[in-house]
């Protein structure tokens, strides 16, 4: 195949796999050793086995990370610091794109930033919205699951600091019923302590700043 017929194939598909190529009739095997020589020439980027995506001269479409995050295990949403960050709710740049998944954790380093999986037991899998961007829907969770997944996939204790730490703003974005109703489910004694502290940090930090 020629890349120029390659590109019309793929057309506006952000992250494209020899999986996918084979769906539409080719040859499995002839389009990996083809993806290989694409790599070697810089015609295309590879982010782990079987996910590859364009240079950005050749892309019809600005990819979205999130999205990337999505493909690159599936099933997985968005989470922890980078959901934060993309919710607003922290003010620091976070560079690791970290998701949760009922498979095994990975780490993947690409040219678009490390890609982090954090197991997580399918009784937990919930939380998350679809978002689109550029005809490209990814899976994130809501500021209260990302917050609470943070919590309980890092162990952080009630009154260790960590809250007043992590800078929380734009709190009106926060649900303190959807907070405490999450974290029950959790069935965890420190997760239920910490959503309390949460609680009363966001209401004692709202009400600082109506006061202004």
């Amino acid at each position: 195949m020629k890349y120029d017929d390659f590109l019309k194939l793929i057309g506006q598909i952000p992250v494209v796999s020899p999986k996918l190529l084979a769906k539409k009739g080719l040859d499995h095997k002839y389009i990996r050793v083809q993806f290989s020589r694409w790599v070697r020439s810089g015609k295309l980027i590879r982010l782990r086995r079987g996910f590859y995506v364009l240079p950005e001269k050749y892309r019809k479409i600005q990819l979205f990370e999130p999205y990337m995050a999505n493909q690159l295990k599936n099933p997985s949403y968005l989470s922890l610091e980078k959901a934060l960050e993309f919710h607003g709710v922290i003010m620091e740049a976070v560079h690791v794109h970290t998701s949760v998944t009922t498979k095994r954790p990975n780490s993947y380093k690409t040219a678009f930033g490390e890609f982090d999986y954090r197991h997580l037991k399918t009784s937990l899998f919930w939380g998350y919205l679809p978002v689109t961007l550029n005809k490209q829907t990814a899976y994130i969770a809501t500021p209260e699951k990302a917050l609470l997944d943070l919590v309980y996939l890092n162990r952080i204790k009630p009154n260790c600091g960590y809250i007043e730490g992590l800078r929380l703003q734009n709190l009106e974005k926060f649900s303190l019923k959807k907070l405490l109703a999450y974290a029950l489910k959790y069935q965890n004694a420190n997760v239920a302590k910490v959503a309390k502290e949460l609680r009363d940090y966001i209401l004692k930090n709202k009400k600082s700043t109506r006061s202004l």
